[in-house]
């Protein structure tokens, strides 16, 4: 029998259980040591903790890579599709089951190549979920290729004389988006920003899409030591309606108060100029949201087979 969605919130609210971070918590992952992957799942168990999620009414989807290894390393519930496909299928969850925190997990070339087209019409859609975008500036679990987000010149097994193209910037081309409600950009390498990054995320009503600069100690480890060993080379965004964490500023000294109301300013600041921006670039609440526009009537298990059968049988010979 389909339990109704308020008598599942009533449940929820009704709920006395506490977890612990060790709750959310699965088999040990099975990364590369140094991987970036490590610190975001740390930064999500412990939000996950905090928040007091619940295990059965969360769900973590992801595609193929790396970073889509996601799901079976927390005891939440979990669905690891196909490359490029983690976005239409947690649309398809969370409007059947709008009562369920969805989260998102993709790689580079998982998200902005063969799942581009999908990455932005789950940004138009606006729908309320969390994408985190885990960007190597390569593909990792394949052995080293080229991906959309590789630097110029930066050589792989694909393209050995250095990528031939200008990378992809995904948090510029997401802000060109119609209806985009939250861009932020973090490193997994600053774990109070990172966290305090997918919070703001997880609060913001709507798609929150977040890139992750990540670290692949095997591949693309060059990339990052610029950032890792200088921290003037960069720049971070602060609001109150965006990312504040006391005590980085004695670290990260180079920091802009910007409002993330202001698009066009978001906009300027995405732009390629040497600097890595951290923060969050662009939020508004009051873009419209596709779910609000469904209106799913709530069947039982039993109508549903009903139907499925129906549908079925106009198919046979």
């Amino acid at each position: 029998m389909t339990i109704p969605v308020n008598s599942l919130l009533q449940c929820a609210l009704d709920d006395e259980r506490v977890f612990e971070r060790s709750d959310y918590e699965g088999p040990v992952p099975r990364w590369c040591a140094g991987c970036g992957d490590h610190s975001v799942l740390a930064a999500t168990q412990r939000l996950l903790a905090d928040e007091q999620f619940q295990p059965e009414t969360t769900v973590f989807v992801s595609g193929i890579g790396c970073s889509s290894r996601f799901p079976h390393y927390l005891k939440t519930y979990g669905f690891h599709g196909l490359h490029g496909r983690a976005l239409p299928v947690a649309t398809g969850i969370k409007l059947h089951r709008p009562d369920l925190d969805v989260f998102v997990v993709m790689g580079d070339g998982d998200c902005t190549s063969i799942g581009a087209g999908h990455w932005v019409h789950a940004t138009r859609y606006n729908m309320d979920m969390v994408a985190l975008m885990l960007d190597n500036n390569i593909y990792g679990l394949t052995k080293n290729q080229t991906s959309p987000t590789t630097p110029q010149g930066y050589p792989s097994n694909t393209q050995p004389r250095g990528s031939w193209l200008p990378a992809l910037n995904p948090v510029e081309a997401t802000l060109g988006i119609t209806n985009a409600s939250f861009v932020a950009q973090t490193a997994e390498w600053i774990p109070p920003h990172l966290f305090a990054t997918i919070k703001a995320a997880y609060h913001h009503d709507g798609f929150a899409f977040v890139r992750i600069l990540q670290r692949c100690p095997k591949y693309t480890a060059p990339l990052f030591e610029e950032g890792l060993k200088n921290p003037d080379s960069i720049e971070l965004l602060v609001h109150e309606d965006g990312v504040m964490v006391d005590g980085l500023e004695n670290v990260y000294k180079n920091q802009v108060r910007h409002d993330p109301g202001d698009i066009h300013a978001a906009r300027r600041l995405a732009e390629e100029d040497g600097r890595t921006r951290l923060g969050v670039f662009f939020r508004d609440e009051s873009r419209p949201r596709y779910e609000e526009t469904r209106h799913l009537q709530a069947i039982t298990a039993e109508e549903k087979v009903t139907r499925l059968s129906e549908e079925l049988d106009l198919h046979a010979v």
